[in-house]
Parts: structure tokens; sequence; C-alpha cells
């Protein structure tokens, strides 16, 4: 079974300007201008593959037999009993073979940490009559577990435990692989190309 791990708002507007460009170039295409177009052209393909490479690209997948970190340029699939330890910081950084991995998604930022620990917080008490709803005691446990925690704390949890429970049950390490992103270096042949095609055509 596969988990997949990304950042929701890059993914949609990595989406909707991808779907902006294609109208663009369209356009760009219909009404062909010379140089004007090629530039406009070179430089919605140059900001396009930047999108994918950001937006589109990075994803932290969880398979059955293996951690698989999607960064811009790089893919890295970790056996989970590979794994030495995950950590989080403003990322998730895993530890293997004395390296580090460090995951594009999720991220955790300041904004998002401090929306984290403020819903961790009791709530302010209002009046004299307590009009909030009372939790039950599994409610309770859950809110007390996840206080302070964001989205890519709970990924690294995820990470650790997967990883220990490999461990406890005798898996074999396997080969960690690492290979270059060959789509992400296609999207920037792209836009190198069209570059060129708009400063030799000027």
């Amino acid at each position: 079974m596969r988990q997949a791990y990304r950042s929701r708002s890059a993914f949609i507007l990595g989406w909707v300007w991808v779907a902006f460009a294609a109208l663009n170039v369209f356009d760009l295409i219909v009404r062909y201008n010379g140089k004007a177009s090629l530039v406009a052209l070179a430089v919605l393909a140059v900001l396009t593959a930047l999108v994918y490479l950001a937006a589109l690209r990075p994803v932290t997948l969880f398979t059955e037999a293996a951690l698989v970190g999607r960064n811009p340029l790089r893919t890295t699939t970790l056996p989970w009993a590979s794994i030495e330890e995950a950590t989080v910081s403003h990322s998730i950084n895993v530890r293997y073979d004395g390296r580090l991995l460090r995951l594009w998604t999720p991220i955790s930022g300041a904004r998002e940490r401090a929306k984290a620990q403020r819903r961790g917080a009791a709530p302010p008490r209002r009046g004299r009559f307590n009009t909030e709803p009372v939790l039950s005691p599994a409610e309770q446990a859950a809110a007390q577990a996840l206080a302070g925690k964001t989205h890519a704390d709970w990924v690294g949890e995820q990470i650790a435990e997967r990883a220990e429970s490999a461990r406890r049950r005798e898996q074999d390490a396997g080969q960690v692989r690492v290979s270059w992103a060959f789509d992400s270096f296609a999207a920037l042949a792209v836009a190198l190309v069209m570059v060129v095609v708009a400063v030799v055509a000027g």
C-alpha cells in the first residue's frame, strides 16, 4: 500500500500554474509575432520548469518495502530497515548509512508550528460557566498526543516507527538506491532550449 505526502497547497498551485502556462502557450502560438512571442515562451518555459521542480515533483512515498524521497533533482529509495533515525526541524531529516536525506515534503514552517502550539494549548475560560463541549477521555488523549505537532512531525514519527518495526522483524536492510531525476533535467533542458532560441532569434 502506497501513501504519498506532499505540500497540498504547492501541488494545487503548481497545477494551476501549468494550466495558466498552457493557455498562454496556446495563445502565443496562435498570435505569434516573432521575437516578443519567443521571449514570452522562454519565460513561461523557465518558470514552468522551476514550478515543476519545486512544487510538483517533490513527494514522500511510503511503500511496503521502502521509503521513497523524491526531491527536485534526485530520487532516494531507502528500505525501512536501513533507516537509522528520523528527526524533524524545518524538514524531515532521515539518517541512513552515515548519510542524511532531507525530505522536501512535508515541511514544518514557523507559521504551522505556531498554529500547532496554539491548538495544543487549553482554550481560555469565558464567563462563569464553561460552555465549551466536554471531551471524552479518548478525545482528550488524542488531543494531547497531537498537541504542538505539525504534519511533518507526524510523518517523521511514522518513518521512525516503520524503521524500528522493520529492525525488530530483522528485515534485510537491502540496498539504498539513489537516482537522478531525468524528468527534472528534461524540463530544464526544454527551458534552456527555449531561452537559446529566444536569444538567437534576437
